[in-house]
């Protein structure tokens, strides 16, 4: 609140400007995808199993972001493929070997295009939490009467972030060329928290947490985290899992309990904010 740092609301126009950021990355990182296997926004899974012959198919943005209902779509292309391979053994003289291969994508092809979609989205949240993960690191190993408090309640919070991680990464089809990166994944988010703490040790009697520079610091660093946080909340929980999820169950008990889950989620997530 000194100099011209009380003239604007910082910390609202940091957190604005992470949010955009992320979402040029998102999208970027989707329109790399579509341009690389042709990819539309306009089909769906129906599309993909009553397609005539000769026609391009692929899976829609929000079919391949979706996490929550894999299994079940790949059954359906599965099921798909195998009676587009029926049809085209019955023509026989119409199709060879190779027209099949260009009228049918392969299951490997399809998997492809779904890890890809998928992971960079999962890639934004594992950043963002990651980077919050460094944050609360260092509070925890720089704090001081605080730390009976602090400690049980970050243990909580932690526990819940890697289970929304482990969550969403077991929802993503890791081709086998790739398998060791889910436990690359969960190996930097295990160890970010426990070296952020070293270095707040490290660092507890020559840092001052009241000082200026460090209430600037980390004033910056936490509005960028809470942008990073509130884009993929928003957008990869809420919006696509929720709104714009084809695949999501139909099932009024599930969708209760899904729902319960989430507001019970926000509400330990709000009540942990009196002491975090």
């Amino acid at each position: 609140m000194t100099g011209h740092w009380a003239d604007y609301a910082w910390c609202p126009a940091i957190v604005l400007t992470s949010v955009m950021i992320i979402f040029l990355m998102d999208f970027g990182a989707e329109r790399w995808v579509e341009q690389k296997y042709g990819m539309s926004h306009a089909e769906n899974v129906e599309d993909i199993i009553t397609d005539a012959p000769g026609r391009s198919r692929s899976l829609t943005h929000n079919q391949l972001h979706s996490g929550d209902q894999d299994e079940q779509m790949h059954d359906r292309i599965a099921a798909a493929q195998q009676q587009k391979d029926a049809s085209i053994s019955k023509k026989g003289d119409g199709y060879g070997s190779d027209d099949a291969e260009k009228v049918t994508p392969s299951m490997a092809e399809m998997e492809e295009r779904s890890f890809r979609q998928q992971i960079a989205a999962f890639l934004i949240l594992e950043f963002g939490v990651i980077f919050h993960s460094v944050i609360i690191g260092l509070n925890l190993g720089t704090t001081g009467s605080e730390f009976s408090t602090l400690y049980p309640v970050l243990v909580f919070h932690q526990s819940f972030e890697g289970l929304g991680i482990g969550a969403r990464m077991s929802a993503i089809p890791f081709p086998k060329r790739l398998s060791w990166l889910p436990w690359g994944l969960c190996t930097a988010y295990g160890l970010t928290t426990p070296i952020a703490i070293a270095i707040g040790l490290g660092l507890r009697h020559t840092y001052n947490p009241g000082s200026m520079t460090a209430n600037i610091v980390s004033g910056v660093l936490d509005a960028i985290s809470a942008g990073i946080l509130i884009y993929t909340g928003l957008v990869e929980l809420l919006a696509r899992d929720f709104l714009f999820n084809p695949e999501l169950t139909r099932s009024n008990k599930r969708l209760t309990f899904m729902m319960v889950c989430v507001f019970l989620g926000v509400a330990l997530m709000a009540l942990l904010g009196k002491w975090a």
